[in-house]
């Protein structure tokens, strides 16, 4: 007669935070393949600027103050979010609320400095191979800041809810966390791209 092993997990947790999350698995190999298509764009950008004559190419220097104050909110916006990852892992049910009403404002923000960002870099998306991969790079990061903002705000719902007695919720509000810190983290090589480059 053969016998079947069997491992008793009933007295694991229902769920688990961090590396014992299965979202926190799936929200680092979504961060690694949108990690790869920024990569890409900025080798396109380099690649096209090693081609042309002069760079920018038929347009002045990207005005700097708008990139330059949307990266300082980037950066701003890292102490609450690791306060909020924090809280996330102590279940503090008051103080994530908090964090998220303020997660959602610093999400908010971006967005409005970009709307000045884009004619900052004083060319259109299909003027030329410049104005067409600056765009998309500037466009690519704008989804992603859109992105997190809709997770913010639908995770500051469901823990003003009764959803927040779900304990899962906070490996979901630390993941959110963890992922906005990639979105501030992709920006910074591409701010460097955009508006320093061109100037060296």
């Amino acid at each position: 007669m053969k016998q079947s092993v069997v491992l008793d997990l009933s007295k694991l947790p229902p769920h688990g935070l961090g590396t014992a999350s299965l979202t926190w698995w799936g929200t680092l190999a979504f961060m690694l393949i949108e990690g790869t298509g920024f990569a890409l764009s900025i080798v396109v950008y380099l690649y096209l600027m090693s081609l042309a004559p002069h760079w920018p190419l038929n347009a002045p220097l990207p005005d700097l103050l708008p990139g330059t104050a949307l990266t300082a909110l980037l950066i701003a916006s890292l102490l609450p979010n690791i306060l909020i990852a924090r809280w996330a892992r102590q279940q503090n049910l008051a103080k994530v609320r908090i964090g998220l009403i303020i997660m959602s404002l610093l999400g908010v923000a971006p967005l409005i400095v970009r709307i000045f960002e884009f004619p900052a870099m004083h060319i259109s998306w299909d003027q030329n191979a410049y104005g067409s991969i600056v765009w998309v790079m500037l466009g690519l990061h704008t989804t992603h800041i859109l992105t997190d903002l809709i997770d913010t705000l639908v995770l500051t719902c469901l823990m003003f809810s009764r959803h927040a007695d779900n304990p899962r919720r906070y490996g979901d509000v630390s993941d959110n966390a963890m992922y906005w810190n990639f979105v501030v983290a992709t920006w910074l090589p591409m701010y460097v791209c955009l508006y320093w480059v061109p100037r060296l």
